[in-house]
């Protein structure tokens, strides 16, 4: 390719909102295999996943089915792809800013868990002035009370001198409406705050960009 048409070159040259898509990505990739530039390669990747989106939330093992595409660029990618949502997420951090409602919360987990292949839950700890002090995922898989367990929330709700807690995970299905597993474990959870005298404040579930709020829906 001529100099000024190679897309790292192009990036120092133009800046990098010049560059498409496909060119960002080259840059990631560093090399093309035999018979295709990185640039085609790249290209190759978008038409297989329909776009930048839909790329960033698959899994290494499928960025691997991709030819041109090893253990080593499909890392590359992820690693990418991960900074990129936790930009986003540090952008809308909430941290010293007072929850005053479950909305808040959603929009700013929305964009961390939407496109999440598995089940993440999130245990979140409020300061007596209902101010973020920390988030930690507890759990990650499907949802049961052998992996969400009270000692493992009220661990992290203690340690962080917490006066309420809210719970969050996501739906992978887009279905954002509790499930028995969601109703019995935030029972649990929320029977065990009473006597450690720490509320589960609420209990959110986002699936894509819907949310659904135990207590919006009076279930806590």
């Amino acid at each position: 390719m001529p100099l000024d048409d190679r897309p790292r070159e192009k990036l120092i040259l133009r800046g990098a909102q010049s560059l498409s898509d496909a060119e960002l990505i080259a840059i990631l990739l560093r090399t093309g295999k035999k018979g295709m530039n990185v640039i085609e390669v790249a290209r190759s990747l978008l038409k297989k996943h329909g776009n930048i989106a839909y790329l960033a939330s698959r899994s290494l093992q499928v960025l691997k089915q991709t030819e041109g595409i090893g253990k080593d660029k499909a890392a590359t990618l992820i690693a990418a792809f991960e900074l990129s949502k936790r930009i986003g997420f540090y952008e809308k951090t909430f941290y010293d800013k007072r929850i005053t409602s479950p909305e808040e919360v959603a929009e700013v987990f929305i964009p961390l868990l939407r496109n999440e292949l598995k089940e993440k839950f999130f245990v979140i700890c409020l300061n007596t002035a209902n101010k973020i002090i920390k988030y930690e995922m507890i759990s990650e898989g499907n949802l049961d009370s052998s992996v969400v367990h009270p000692r493992e929330v009220y661990k992290v709700a203690i340690e962080n001198n917490s006066k309420s807690i809210i719970l969050l995970h996501n739906h992978p299905s887009g279905n954002a409406e509790p499930s028995n597993e969601d109703l019995a474990i935030t029972k649990k959870i929320s029977e065990a705050g009473k006597i450690l005298e720490i509320p589960v404040f609420d209990h959110i579930i986002i699936a894509e960009n819907n949310y659904v709020s135990f207590i919006e829906k009076r279930l806590l």
